[in-house]
């Protein structure tokens, strides 16, 4: 039962919200208008990252699996 309610709330509680703005303008966070394209993250090195990782793992799995089929 603690289980479940804790699933339920959850995702209620890691809704994310704006601080307000003090002697701000309200219609712009940031710099960027509200509804506008906010600059976007540098994706390109973590992608790199991430596809050597899997690579890495793919190969020391593939390794793993010919080694043991030459053992027996």
């Amino acid at each position: 039962m603690i289980i479940a309610a804790f699933l339920a709330i959850a995702p209620v509680l890691m809704f994310a919200q704006t601080p307000p703005h003090p002697g701000g303008d309200p219609s712009t966070v940031g710099g960027t208008p509200v509804g506008g394209t906010p600059a976007g993250a540098p994706v390109g090195n973590g992608t790199f990252i991430l596809l050597t990782l899997a690579a890495a793992y793919a190969g020391r799995k593939v390794y793993v699996i010919r080694t043991a089929s030459q053992a027996e």
